[in-house]
């Protein structure tokens, strides 16, 4: 198997609000192909550490690629230095500088003399065009292994390595075909699905699967590859199928779902309606139903009743609930859930009341505890949770728990 390593340039990379997302859609290119990213570096721009970084990963890998610093300006260093790490020369193409003109003529402006620097390759490299920008990338290959220099907008890289990179890759790589799966399961810590999942993925030694814990739920990523595509994607079902089976209704999603698209699913199957009465969490419950396309179908309506005077006001919450058992309360949740079914006419409805903290948490009732509500026209029940994380995680768990609670009653059903 051909090993990878992606380095992305740019010091802005580096900073709290931008986030390199080239690496995420090469690594997905670059496994569905058999090739495995075995590493990811961010540099700033500083030449002597990029320099250094090529070289390293050109010793360690059969292909390098790098996105980013081709632009024409001073901190644009990648051409520079990616040549020196090869120890090759920087040669001017005319041609390229000749197209530059014209593309600044065509936009109504006359070329800086600063973009001649993008007329520059690294000698001995493929030049590979790019119509959907100003800098060339380049293809450079040293003793059987292969450097890419791509730039750094996605819509400029992306083009270019899925024309020009992609198809030299693939007579590398092989007749490799990978097919993937993704589980999701709610209600088991991560440890506990691994204990479930672990007999069963280990008699699959050609099968790589990773178990992740992701905010709320625990993901199973499962990836089979095969000299054949239906080979490969035998063996992907076959594995999911038995942890489907090993681990039940823990499971909600088969193929990466969200559990919001899970629920909208089988509302839309049974032709029913929910509505939601939010206190702890807010709105979030409603503000991620209504992120599924289709979902006034199934969606009526939901309220934020934050306040003890709103729970009674606008789903008929009893006073007495709130001086015997308090706001977050199995009676509490239940009684919202009643009160926001009736109001609304829907078949289901459920409710939220907690504390998120970080204030507000007692003895009995710590910070993290929940009631989740349910009510349909059979039934009206609840259920109690202590969830761990700060206030931001409490919420989201809270609106994860919910979801997933009206999952499993309508697949009781």
């Amino acid at each position: 198997m051909l090993s990878a390593e992606i380095i992305a340039i740019g010091s802005e990379l580096l900073t709290p609000t931008k986030t390199d997302t080239n690496s995420l859609w090469l690594t997905e290119k670059l496994n569905d192909i058999g090739i495995e990213v075995m590493l990811k570096t961010i540099v700033g721009d500083d030449g002597a550490r990029l320099e250094e970084t090529v070289r390293d990963a050109m010793r360690r890998s059969d292909l390098v690629i790098t996105t980013g610093g081709l632009g024409p300006t001073e901190d644009d260093i990648t051409r520079q230095y990616t040549a020196s790490a090869l120890g090759r020369e920087l040669v001017y193409h005319e041609y390229i500088e000749v197209a530059l003109r014209e593309r600044f003529k065509s936009w109504g402006r006359e070329m800086p003399d600063i973009n001649k620097r993008q007329a520059f390759v690294i000698d001995g490299s493929e030049i590979l065009a790019n119509p959907h920008g100003s800098a060339v990338g380049m293809l450079v290959e040293v003793e059987g292994k292969m450097l890419a220099i791509l730039p750094g907008p996605p819509r400029e890289n992306q083009p270019m390595f899925t024309d020009h990179v992609l198809p030299k890759l693939l007579a590398l790589a092989g007749e490799t075909s990978v097919k993937r799966r993704m589980l999701r399961v709610s209600g088991l810590g991560e440890s506990a699905v691994d204990e479930i999942a672990a007999p069963i993925y280990k008699s699959y030694p050609t099968v790589q699967t990773s178990i992740l814990f992701n905010k709320s739920e625990v993901e199973i990523h499962i990836a089979a590859r095969a000299e054949r595509r239906d080979e490969a994607e035998d063996t992907a079902n076959e594995v999911a199928n038995k942890l489907i089976a090993a681990l039940g209704r823990a499971v909600f999603a088969t193929n990466g779902e969200t559990m919001e698209q899970i629920v909208g699913e089988l509302l839309t199957k049974r032709g029913e309606t929910v509505a939601f009465a939010e206190s702890c969490t807010g709105g979030l419950v409603a503000q991620r139903i209504t992120e599924v396309s289709g979902s006034s179908k199934y969606f009526m309506e939901g309220a934020v009743t934050y306040s003890n005077a709103a729970k009674m006001r606008t789903l008929g919450v009893d006073a007495a609930i709130f001086e015997k058992n308090g706001a977050v309360s199995a009676e509490c949740a239940e009684a919202m859930a009643a009160g926001m079914r009736v109001y609304a006419n829907t078949d289901h409805a459920i409710s939220i009341t907690g504390i998120a903290g970080p204030d507000g948490g007692s003895e009995e009732k710590p910070v993290g505890t929940v009631f989740i509500g349910y009510s349909s026209k059979d039934i009206t029940k609840s259920v109690r949770f202590v969830l761990p994380g700060d206030r931001y995680l409490v919420r989201w768990r809270s609106s994860q728990a919910a979801l997933d609670y009206l999952r499993r009653q309508l697949i009781l059903k």
